[in-house]
């Protein structure tokens, strides 16, 4: 019976979300509080709800703090110097050029949002590509591949993950850490390698114009604080250095980043609020998901159905398979995300499969590692699921299946050389 329930609960969650019937936030909730109702849970569903949004709360609270935090520091102009210098040294060689796109989208990624990476770099690079009259689609690609391998603690898919199985967000992200340097390293040689053949094009077109590019002017320049740079880029390398390297929980040092962040840089308090009210719709609809991702886990939890459907799904799994599971993932992970979009996938499919691998004595974070290698991550810029997608085509002029044609290889390459990677280093076993 709880089986039953269970797939029907995931269907709909799934369902509801792709045919955009329901938001994420009432699909998450909806589902599986009706579901619980049916198997008879009556009164006790509410109490798995407050269980599983307890357990979620210091992930939702990291993301708000650090929304706010990058959101503040972009404000004060951290990036301006850093955008400036990129553009700068990439000179008029695509064979440079390209790789300083793909520096200039892993630097502005730094807040998590891939929306913002390409609406930051996509605009500052295009005009020297149009005057050197390279491949927009080059454009396209180099911005998604560093925002694709960026996974970040505070990336959507991650947290996701995290808030899905429960873990902290540090225990999925750490023994990734090395096959993410892989990761970037494909990204940069790619990079170089689509500079070469294009400046190689370009060379047998016998193109002659040359340009420099145009810079990108920041929203509000009132808002500026260049002589804070020094101080706020030591502030940012603290914080996302403790992240990494101590056992401070994310959420505390993003909370004492962020006050400190509005104090030093927006000492008025009337500037400090206009500060967090500028970025609090994008992190308030954030954690509004990931609260009724935590109500939706602790129902599934609770009542059982979870664990019933990890079970039959064990009895069909063939003999001495089990153990190949993440692997598995690890592979179709990226393609995964032309079918799933992320709430659906992390909040109704990964739970799943992590308990039928627990269940047969693995680690449930192996599986989200494994789904950190592609989906939604080197997935995301090409994945009609997402606004990021249309987004960097649209900004960058280019078909929507062109991008995708041109991008979708190399993406798919970046995912499976940081498969290899978390194999040789033993992150998931094969």
């Amino acid at each position: 019976m709880l089986v039953l329930i269970g797939i029907l609960v995931i269907c709909g969650l799934l369902a509801a979300i792709l045919l955009n019937r329901l938001s994420p936030i009432a699909a998450l909730i909806l589902m599986p509080t009706a579901g619980a109702l049916a198997a008879g849970f009556a009164l006790q569903t509410a109490k798995f709800m407050v269980m599983g949004i307890s357990d979620i709360a210091p992930v939702a609270g990291m993301f708000v703090f650090a929304i706010l935090f990058f959101g503040v520091m972009t404000d004060a102009g951290l990036l301006e110097p850093l955008l400036r210098q990129v553009t700068r040294l990439a000179g008029s060689r695509p064979s440079l050029i390209v790789p300083a796109t793909a520096l200039l989208a892993l630097l502005v990624h730094l807040d998590g949002s891939g929306a913002v990476c390409f609406l930051v770099v996509i605009p500052a690079m295009l005009p020297l590509y149009d005057r050197l009259g390279m491949d927009r689609r080059i454009l396209a690609c180099a911005a998604s591949l560093a925002a694709g391998v960026n996974v970040l603690p505070w990336t959507g898919p991650t947290l996701r993950a995290a808030a899905a199985l429960k873990l902290p967000v540090m225990e999925i992200f750490r023994p990734l850490i090395g096959v993410q340097i892989a990761g970037l390293a494909f990204v940069f040689a790619a990079s170089w390698w689509m500079g070469r053949q294009e400046e190689r094009r370009l060379a047998a077109a016998t193109t002659t114009n040359r340009g420099s590019a145009s810079l990108p002017a920041p929203a509000d320049p009132s808002l500026l604080r260049p002589r804070l740079f020094p101080v706020n880029l030591a502030l940012t390398a603290v914080v996302l250095g403790a992240m990494i390297l101590s056992p401070i929980p994310p959420v505390t040092l993003f909370m004492v980043g962020t006050a400190l962040a509005l104090l030093i840089n927006y000492p008025d308090a009337a500037q400090q609020r206009a500060r967090v009210d500028a970025h609090a719709r994008a992190a308030l609809m954030m954690a509004g998901v990931l609260l009724a991702a935590g109500a939706f886990t602790g129902i599934m939890n609770g009542t059982g159905m979870l664990k019933a459907m990890a079970s039959a799904a064990i009895a069909v799994v063939p003999a001495g398979a089990g153990s190949h599971i993440p692997f598995g993932l690890s592979l179709l992970a990226m393609p995964l995300s032309l079918v799933f979009d992320p709430d659906s996938f992390y909040f109704g499919v990964l739970p799943v499969v992590a308990q039928t691998f627990h269940s047969l004595g693995g680690s449930p974070v192996q599986t989200a590692q494994a789904a950190l290698l592609g989906q939604m991550t080197t997935g995301f810029p090409v994945s009609p699921l997402t606004p990021a997608t249309f987004l960097v085509a649209g900004l960058s002029g280019v078909d929507l299946g062109a991008h995708q044609r041109f991008s979708f290889p190399l993406l798919y390459a970046a995912s499976l050389v940081m498969v290899a990677a978390a194999l040789l280093l033993g992150v998931f076993p094969v």
